[in-house]
């Protein structure tokens, strides 16, 4: 029960007299100023008991309550209340450090896989328990630390240790009174709680009340541990409380205290994994940050001769030294797993032989080991059902978020005291309070995996346990999780090794099996058809590294023909560079690269200083293996990447040709080069421009400067160019690098340009229409929207549309053209000479004054088949002029875009009208009108009209009424060559103009 009475703070006051309560209360009225708060007014001090004088205080200012008695105490001349009032406090505390030095000794003891003495302990941590020390030594204000490293690294470890430490009176003892450790994974079950039960169950008989236990924030530290395994989302920034009396829901009581809501003045320590850091870092305030590293080689043959003997230590030490295997015992729970299993060896007088390459030749060689020294007598069949109740346990965990189980979940899945005893003793789980859990979260990953090889057909179906393709779409859904290591050992565990190391004690286990199931779900992941999609390749690929069998992760690799992969640091570089070289089917590669990957100088928000030195030294290494991948894809992304020099110019060297690759041996149709930063100096063109099949190259958003313009000029005017599609949109391309690139089109083979969102102005305009102009151009769409083009461009290209034979498309959208603009280019139009099929004229401030000159166009030009006037005021007028021009017998028009014009309903008679006369008409684009119900019941006589062709009509159904929507779908429903659609044209618009959205890892 959460005390929160006050009781002590009653004691004393019942021992002052009448006439000392009397000037205790009188004194009382002005004793909030000195702690800078607001006094209780004299009318509720004046005639309250002693009772209710202990509310008052404790209601009015909980955390300064016994400090003001104590101090009020002395005033009133009774020292003696307030030495004995300290010493009581003092003694409570004492009784709960005591307790917790118990409770932690006994976990440091029983539960924590260190099995070596305190002082080998702190040598191996000495670093980091010294920056542990000052962070919070150094500080009088609150302070928000975290521990951070890869799984197994020790976190939990160090924090038990600075809490045993804390409660032996060697750590924190002028900086913290109380200090609590919660273990959140505990949580997962509790659905609400508040603070104060949390801090309760922690406390033990005769304790302080948590009034006067929380008077001193500034005194208390929360360390938190286990976030990686945590089921509840703490992004939270709304209906967070700074009420720690307040029963809320989990996620919001430890939101708010992570996010220093609730008792923002105390502070927090917290274990955070490579799951949870990006997550609650960035909501914490001003954290300090202590890396929990693997051990070092020191460390090593310190843990080594403290696990066995000096002598067998050193043994242990040399032997993987001269096998180069001590990194594999870097991580301090694969360490302890390690020796574990030699001890067990050494007992049994074995040969000690202990060889894993993977995570899973390792766990399973240390737990056929622990059943060996336990189970030795047992035959297979008794060991595979034993070991089938742990694997269900776990994998039920799994499925329910749960890492803490109590003895009904046990019973449950058939694991009975005894198994529970053994398996207490081999370590496989531990208690945990008056639960059990496993030895350490990934051994449940280990044994969930297992229960997918132990599974039979006739067993018994568990609704929550999910299928293998259910737990590789969690898997392949999520980044960084648990599922991605059960993702690992289940590859890992699907070899006939492991098959070899479990036969003798499990008997046959059906690895080939779940492989098939594997491939099965993965195969329909690479189908076209599929739905879903294959998001994260680093996590399928970091699986198989598992694996190990090249068949197998041929087979898998070449399920896919095309694959997008976001790159963020160089080990998942390294991993899609190991993998893509096994694949001789990828044909299209998606790229983004992330800035930290081939960052030159150090960061330190990124990694300390010979970290960064190692990734720089790795990013290198595999940028060069995955540059020979490109070699065979036919189209290359490289979205977003931030490049160096060296990078562009190892890319260079790949993509030249050598004796061992010649020209015609690259594959590559289609380069894009997006947002790409450091694109070096342009010369990169002339390796990539030379390639025999390249034929479409993007560079939207890639800054080129005018020297880097002049190198790809000079490689466009080649005759072994081969590019036909150029898209060189949001590249800052000025009006002179405008004029440099029509020169080089003249004689080239590109057939459609893209130079939208650049600032070419009326002259860039001009030097592409001397270019249209040169019979030898055979550019056949021009892509010019957000250029900064005025009315003066369309008298240029007045002259270049009359005399180019080969320009189809014309994209002039989002330039302030006017009116005046537009009818020059319909005085072209109107030449017979011209040969233009498309006209897009979206966003050029039109209005209706130049729509009788469109009209006219449409009339007499057979050629125009799509007009687009989209987002132009060309009001109703201009629509019922156009209107005419469709029911005229000479129109051929097949597309015309009104989309977010300003009209209103009263045309919809016109539209149709012209709906059913215009015989050519097969796409009208209304999307972003909003029409009446009158007018969308216009429309609709003419769509179910027998003489009615469209085929697409744009509009946004979702923002019609009911009504209106009822009669759009019934519509649709009737003409099966009918589709009512929102953003219609959007993808072909983007597409033809190149334009790319900023990368994520939808696109």
């Amino acid at each position: 029960m959460v005390d929160t009475s006050g009781y002590g703070l009653l004691k004393h006051l019942r021992k002052l007299s009448d006439r000392e309560f009397w000037s205790f209360k009188e004194l009382l009225r002005k004793e909030p100023e000195k702690f800078k708060l607001k006094p209780i007014s004299w009318m509720k001090i004046e005639n309250a008991s002693k009772e209710e004088l202990v509310m008052l205080l404790n209601t009015h200012y909980p955390k300064q309550a016994w400090d003001m008695a104590l101090s009020l105490f002395l005033q009133v001349n009774r020292e003696d209340l307030s030495i004995m009032a300290q010493k009581k406090r003092r003694y409570k505390q004492t009784k709960y450090k005591k307790f917790m030095k118990t409770t932690f000794q006994s976990i440091w003891t029983l539960e924590s896989n260190i099995c070596i003495p305190d002082r080998s302990y702190h040598l191996i941590v000495e670093h980091q328990y010294r920056k542990l020390q000052n962070i919070f030594d150094s500080e009088s204000e609150p302070v928000t630390a975290v521990v951070t490293g890869p799984t197994g690294e020790g976190k939990t470890v160090f924090l038990r240790k600075a809490m045993l430490d804390w409660a032996s009176g060697i750590l924190w003892q002028n900086r913290f009174q109380y200090v609590f450790f919660f273990s959140v994974l505990s949580l997962n079950n509790t659905t609400e709680l508040s603070l104060a039960e949390l801090i309760s169950s922690k406390l033990p008989e005769s304790s302080e009340t948590l009034n006067d236990i929380l008077s001193d924030p500034k005194k208390i530290l929360f360390i938190l541990d286990g976030f990686d395994y945590l089921k509840f989302d703490l992004e939270l920034r709304t209906n967070l409380c700074n009420d720690w009396r307040k029963i809320l829901p989990t996620q919001i009581i430890l939101s708010s205290l992570v996010q220093k809501i609730m008792l923002p003045e105390s502070s927090l320590l917290l274990e955070l994994g490579h799951i949870s850091l990006p997550k609650i870092f960035p909501l914490l305030q001003y954290p300090r940050d202590i890396t929990i590293r693997g051990f070092s080689e020191r460390c090593l043959k310190t843990y080594f001769i403290s696990f066995f003997n000096t002598e067998k230590g050193i043994e242990v030490f040399e032997n993987l030294k001269s096998n180069q295997m001590l990194k594999l015992c870097s991580n301090p729970y694969l360490c302890w797993m390690f020796c574990s299993c030699l001890k067990w060896q050494f007992d049994r007088e074995e040969e000690a032989y202990f060889q894993a390459k993977t995570d899973s030749v390792f766990f399973t060689s240390f737990m056929v080991s622990a059943y060996k020294s336990a189970y030795a007598s047992n035959p297979p069949k008794q060991n595979r059902a034993q070991l089938k109740t742990l694997c269900t346990l776990a994998v039920e965990g799994m499925w329910k978020q749960l890492f803490v189980f109590d003895s009904e979940d046990l019973r449950r899945n058939g694991i009975s005291e005894s198994d529970k005893a053994v398996w207490l003793r081999m370590k496989f789980l531990q208690n945990h309070d008056n639960h059990i859990v496993f030895y350490h979260p990934t051994l449940q990953l280990y044994f969930a995996s297992m229960f997918y090889f132990l599974k039979q057909d006739k067993d018994t179906h568990v609704p929550v346990i999910g299928s293998i393709p259910q737990l590789l779409r969690k898997m392949y859904a999520r980044d960084h999780t648990q599922w991605l290591q059960i993702g690992i050992f289940l590859f890992g565990l699907a070899t006939e090794q492991v098959a070899s190391l479990l036969k003798p004690y499990f008997g046959f286990i059906q690895h080939r099996d779940v492989r098939q199931e594997v491939i099965r779900y993965l195969k329909s992941l690479s189908q076209r058809e599929c739905c879903e999609k294959l998001e994260r390749p680093q996590n399928l690929f970091a699986c198989l590294r598992d694996n190990k069998e090249e068949k197998f992760v041929r087979e898998v690799v070449d399920l896919f023909e095309e694959i997008t992969v976001d790159i963020t640091n160089s080990h998942v570089l390294s991993i899609i560079a190991n993998h893509l070289q096994k694949s001789s089917k990828l044909k299209k590669l998606h790229l983004h690269i992330q800035k930290r990957v081939f960052i030159e100088t150090h960061d330190p928000e990124y990694s300390d200083s010979e970290t960064f030195t190692q990734d720089k030294k790795n990013a290198a290494e595999y940028w060069k293996k995955l540059c020979h991948v490109f070699v065979n894809l036919h189209v290359l992304d490289l979205d977003s990447c931030n490049f160096n020099k060296q990078v562009i110019e190892e890319l260079c060297n790949v993509l030249s040709p050598s004796p061992k690759i010649p020209l015609m041996a690259f594959k590559l149709e289609s380069l894009l080069c997006s947002f790409m930063t450091n694109f070096g100096d342009g010369s990169l063109f002339h390796t990539l421009l030379q390639l025999p099949h390249l034929k479409h190259l993007n560079l939207y958003g890639t800054n080129l400067s005018n020297s880097r313009i002049e190198n790809l000029c000079s490689a466009l005017r080649r005759s072994a160019c081969k590019v036909e599609e150029l898209l060189l949109g949001k590249c800052d391309i000025s009006s002179e690098a405008c004029g440099i690139i029509a020169t080089s089109l003249i004689n080239s083979k590109v057939k459609h340009l893209s130079l939208v969102e650049n600032p070419l102005k009326n002259k860039g305009v001009m030097s592409l229409c001397a270019m249209l102009k040169d019979p030898s151009c055979v550019l056949e769409t021009l892509m010019l929207s957000y250029c900064c083009l005025t009315f003066i461009a369309c008298g240029h290209l007045y002259e270049a549309l009359v005399s180019n034979k080969h320009l189809s498309l014309l994209d002039l959208g989002s330039n302030f053209l006017e009116d005046t603009g537009v009818n020059l280019l319909c005085e072209a139009l109107k030449d017979p000479n011209c040969i233009l099929k498309e006209l897009w004229l979206s966003g050029c401030f039109l209005t209706s004054e130049c729509c009788e000159e469109i009209s006219a166009v449409l009339t007499c030009n057979n050629n125009l088949k799509t007009l687009k006037l989209g987002n132009n005021n060309i009001e109703d007028t201009g629509v019922k002029q156009l209107c005419e021009a469709l029911s005229h017998p000479n129109c051929k028009l097949e597309c015309l875009g009104l989309d977010l014009c300003k009209f209103t309903s009263d045309c919809c008679e016109d539209l149709a009208s012209a709906l059913t006369t215009c015989k050519t008409l097969n796409s009208l684009n209304l999307d972003w009108k909003t029409l009446e119900h009158s007018g969308v019941v216009a429309l609709c006589e003419a769509l179910n009209h027998k003489k009615c062709n469209l085929k697409m009509l744009g509009l946004d159904k979702s923002a019609f009424s009911v009504e209106s929507q009822t009669l759009l779908q019934a519509v649709e429903k009737k003409n099966n060559n009918l589709s009512i659609l929102h953003y219609p044209w959007v993808e072909e618009e983007r597409k033809k103009r190149g334009v790319r959205l900023v990368w994520n890892s939808k696109n």
